[in-house]
């Protein structure tokens, strides 16, 4: 075997040195550039790391802002409680996760043990509420409720609780005074979340892992200017945990007050009428079908006409907004949410969509007017009305002959308004139209309907206009589904899929008459229509509804005022609006509500009406009265409730009697007026920042429809009277 040379084996032996070499001067290299970066670069940075892991923060809570009605009166502040809470971080550090110190914590509090479990459990997908949505850092409210005796049971007794403190602590509290809990109005608050706080951080206005925020109403809509800004406190420890010495302390910043346009006496009174109008409809008898109404849900709201301020606005059914202060309980949750609860937490004042029934008919007027249709022409008000093999009637089959639009307002006339629809139609081209005018459609929108009125509260709903434009996306989404049922289905609901399966996307006739009495598949809010019978009322102008009317500041220094924005006018001259005018007042003296208005004093605050039944598939009719005076509008709604007048009636009346101080006999007692007229100024406010509260007495029981001078809800409408000419038409209950 050849023998290796020596100097072949030490060049080898050299360019192993020489690689090896390379290598520990790269490592020392990158030892030495990562050195350079952490303790030159980012020294500082990594510095002040380390220095706060022996900084422990202590944060106080800002006191939130007060909310006020527009005379300063509370509707929701704050008040120190004994509140009791688990630490959960501690607890999970146990070895039976806390199970024995929370029993032990329910057995001291009288509560079930699976109630305060379930206080402190995490939500997640999987978790049924009630659980905690906010930081699992942060201390977790067991109750609020603690008497002092609890409280000292709990901190004499740290050992056998550790993790739980007990400590005086501000909670949130609504108290309406005079019975108003104007809960869907204010809303509620809930513990903010990990996501929260880092979206919040991002956005560069930061919250705090202890912070509430608002979850809905005003509460959320201000929460920015309500919330304050908390405080923190830094402390200096050893390792041990040990205080050597305080880094730095950020006082607290109270949140502002929310002053706003709810009148508390009034509220009350709003809440009671509908609460009350709908116990009575459900003593009533439907006609058509000899059944109860149900009346399951209604909203009133009352407006300042010329500004659009919202003086109440009250939601049935409703429910206690404190239940959600310290956290909810499993049976609170379940009675607010469950399938039986009729969900109390919707406000339907802004949120209940409903067909409007015959108070549509102010659009449909002003659209057959611009449509060339004049005011003052005379329309034959026939029993019923033809289309092929399809037979609309007016409202139990009366006829009045020859009418004006202004006495098709007044006697709500059906037949009038299906004729000038179906001419609207063929003028547009019936079912092939090339260029439609779309009049009825148009004048909607330029209403304001099918969009947000822009009040200042969450969750406003548009409601829908049905024009050629949504039956378009309505068939393109529910043809297959059409087709598919028609195919092999002789039934008359199989005809009528396989008739929209083909035909669904046209305008038809029947859609085109029916939605010119507020029908078919019209939905308006409360809110819309009261923003219409307001701009009717004020001239012409769409206020954009506001609940707010000034922001605070906790030192009283600053004061931003709220003021009234509009976002369009009605579509019409001021002609038309003095003819509508008209015909709305006829309405209260002489038309469908007049029964209701017996006795107003009309010479002195002239008061216009207009009422609706509409009719809802599968369901009983909708009650709908609409109503202003040059002050005020005040619109209710009753789902499942009936007639207009019959139902909403009684309680609007009482409404506008306790507003205005009338009597009994229709006499005008300024004295026992709540609000004869709107409030202008804004409550005295303190040098310190505090806001003084007018006094306020607790509105007493509203007189009676019949001492109003309206029948009582469930009193038969007057009969027709001997004639029922067009100059003095019959007073009717309603129509459809």
């Amino acid at each position: 075997m050849p023998k290796v040379p020596e100097s072949g084996r030490a060049s080898r032996v050299t360019i192993r040195l020489i690689i090896l070499q390379i290598l520990v001067v790269s490592l020392l290299l990158t030892l030495g550039g990562r050195l350079w970066y952490l303790q030159i670069r980012n020294g500082d940075q990594y510095t002040a790391e380390a220095a706060n892991n022996h900084i422990q923060q202590v944060v106080a809570p800002a006191t939130r802002g007060s909310i006020l009605d527009a005379r300063g009166v509370p509707l929701a502040d704050n008040e120190t409680r004994l509140v009791v809470s688990a630490n959960r971080t501690d607890l999970m550090r146990m070895k039976d996760k806390g199970r024995a110190v929370l029993a032990r914590l329910a057995g001291v509090l009288g509560m079930p043990t699976e109630d305060v479990a379930a206080k402190v459990r995490l939500c997640d997908a999987k978790t049924p509420k009630p659980c905690w949505a906010g930081s699992p850092y942060q201390p977790i409210p067991v109750t609020d409720q603690a008497t002092t005796q609890q409280a000292l049971q709990i901190r004499e007794r740290a050992e056998d609780f550790p993790g739980i403190t007990a400590e005086p602590t501000a909670v949130r509290r609504y108290s309406g005074p005079g019975g108003s809990n104007t809960a869907q109005v204010l809303g509620y608050l809930s513990p903010v979340t990990d996501d929260e706080v880092k979206e919040a951080k991002k956005s560069g206005t930061p919250l705090m892992s202890s912070d509430q925020v608002g979850r809905s109403g005003l509460e959320r809509q201000y929460d920015s200017q309500l919330r304050g800004k908390a405080g923190v406190t830094r402390y200096e420890v050893d390792n041990l945990g040990r205080v050597i010495g305080k880094a730095r302390s950020d006082k607290a910043v109270p949140g502002a007050n929310v002053v706003t346009s709810i009148d508390a006496r009034v509220q009350a009174i709003a809440e009671r009428e509908l609460d009350q109008a709908m116990k009575d409809a459900r003593k009533e008898t439907d006609r058509n079908t000899g059944t109860t109404y149900k009346a399951d849900a209604g909203a009133v709201i009352v407006m300042e006409s010329k500004t659009g301020r919202v003086v109440a606005m009250a939601s049935n059914p409703t429910y206690d907004p404190n239940v959600w202060v310290g956290g909810i309980s499993a049976k609170d949750y379940k009675a607010l949410t469950g399938p039986d609860s009729d969900y109390p937490l919707l406000n339907r004042a802004i949120q209940g969509q409903a067909a409007p029934g015959s108070i549509f008919k102010v659009i449909s007027t002003t659209a057959a007017v611009a449509a060339g249709n004049p005011f003052t022409d005379h329309y034959n008000c026939s029993s019923s009305y033809s289309i092929g093999n399809q037979v609309f009637q007016n409202y139990e089959s009366k006829g009045y002959g020859p009418i004006d639009l202004g006495q098709a307002l007044e006697v709500s006339c059906d037949t009038v308004f299906y004729d000038l629809a179906y001419r609207q139609w063929q003028k547009d081209g019936g079912n092939n139209p090339k260029h439609p005018a779309d009049w009825f459609y148009k004048t909607a929108h330029r209403f304001g309907l099918g969009k947000e009125t822009g009040i200042d509260l969450p969750g406003e709903v548009r409601g829908r206009v049905p024009d050629r434009e949504w039956k378009k996306r309505y068939w393109e989404a529910n043809q297959e589904s059409w087709c598919k049922q028609g195919k092999n289905d002789d039934s008359y609901a199989g005809k009528i899929a396989k008739e929209n399966c083909e035909s669904g996307m046209r305008m038809r006739a029947g859609d085109s008459v029916n939605y010119s009495i507020g029908q078919g598949d019209t939905l308006v809010t409360p809110i819309q229509m009261a923003t219409i019978y307001a701009a009717i009322s004020n001239g012409g102008t769409l206020y954009n509804p506001t609940v707010g009317k000034a922001i605070v500041s906790p030192d009283g220094k600053h004061v931003r005022e709220i003021k009234p924005t509009s976002h369009g006018r009605l579509p019409f001259d001021a002609k038309l609006r003095d003819q509508i005018d008209g015909a709305l007042a006829g309405v209260a003296t002489q038309g469908t509500a007049a029964w209701r208005f017996q006795g107003w004093p009309q010479n002195q605050i002239p008061m216009h009406a207009k009422t609706g039944t509409a009719e809802v598939y599968g369901k009983q009719t909708t009650s709908w009265f609409a109503t202003y005076t040059s002050d005020y509008t005040v619109v209710m709604t009753i789902s499942q409730g009936g007639t207009g007048s019959g139902a909403s009636g009684p309680a609007v009346r009482n409404i506008y009697n306790a507003l205005y101080g009338v009597d009994g006999q229709g006499k005008v007692d300024e004295k026992k007026a709540l609000l004869p007229h709107p409030e202008a100024r804004l409550p005295k406010i303190e040098k310190d920042g505090s806001i003084e509260a007018q006094h306020i007495d607790a509105p007493s029981p509203s007189p009676s429809a019949s001492s109003s001078g309206a029948p009582a809800s469930g009193s038969p409408a007057p009969p027709d009277g001997p004639s029922a000419s067009p100059a003095s038409p019959a007073r009717r209950e309603e129509d459809r």
